[in-house]
């Protein structure tokens, strides 16, 4: 018999419960349990190697979960593959951007939200509006390999609103970023949780835009959570200042 969801898995939260990956005798994930709201911004941060994209691919199907288990609205996603959960309304995007190099940026962006279901007259009309969202509709019709790198950062983060996700998960969406670009990326990624009633995880390493743009942190190390708060409690812990922060001052202001 299936063991009960969590409390709360039929409530609008994407809920990750005691997650674990296991390479032969390397614990990558270990139990991980995390909960993500509709409407807010939650980081995940922690040194490489803590995990960080490890757990981003198990729980949206890109590696087989050990153990544990992973909830979207109370549907249980464990196990499923990536193209069921992102129908099931959870997207991503890759630390390594990943565009089609034979396709137009509009094509590129087309072609995300056809694959979450969508119709082609309304996968366009989605695809115009996430362009314009994130600030690169006047390269639509631009062959996609020919972007500068910052602009196709914000076109990976468009294919994926454009699938009109409940979840978005951002691996690392600043890498390579200067500082005016990283800026902007934040300027656009901070409304979109209250704009399109989204639950937004992200992964980076910048963390004036870490702790400037998220609600919460999660803290994970050697694949195991050490801390968990707001980003003023966060970096205030010994242990997320020990393993990853240092003594370096960050500036934890909203945007």
């Amino acid at each position: 018999m299936a063991a009960p969801p969590p409390e709360g898995a039929d409530s609008r939260a994407l809920i990750v419960e005691r997650v674990a990956k296991h390479f032969f005798r390397l614990r990558a994930v270990d139990e991980v349990s995390l909960r993500l709201e509709r409407g807010e911004i939650l980081g995940l941060i922690g040194p490489n190697g803590s995990g960080k994209t490890t757990l981003i691919n198990v729980v949206t199907g890109v590696l087989p979960v050990t153990t544990g288990r992973a909830f979207v609205d109370g549907v249980d996603i464990t196990g499923k593959p990536s193209h069921r959960i992102a129908r099931a309304g959870l997207a991503r995007t890759f630390q390594r951007v990943r565009l089609f190099g034979g396709l137009s940026v509009r094509e590129n962006v087309v072609v995300a939200a056809m694959s979450a279901g969508g119709r082609r007259r309304e996968a366009a009309e989605l695809a115009d509006e996430a362009l314009v969202r994130m600030g690169v509709a006047r390269w639509a019709d631009t062959p996609a390999t020919t972007l500068p790198y910052g602009h196709e950062r914000m076109v990976e983060v468009a294919r994926a609103l454009a699938m009109r996700p409940r979840y978005l998960f951002l691996d690392e969406p600043a890498a390579g970023l200067n500082e005016d670009e990283s800026q902007e990326l934040l300027e656009r990624l901070a409304p979109l949780p209250r704009e399109r009633d989204l639950g937004m995880l992200i992964v980076d390493h910048d963390m004036r835009l870490i702790m400037r743009l998220c609600h919460r942190l999660h803290v994970l190390n050697y694949g195991r959570t050490i801390a968990e708060g707001t980003p003023a409690e966060v970096r205030a812990i010994p242990a997320v200042i020990e393993a990853y922060l240092g003594s370096a001052a960050v500036d934890d202001g909203h945007a």
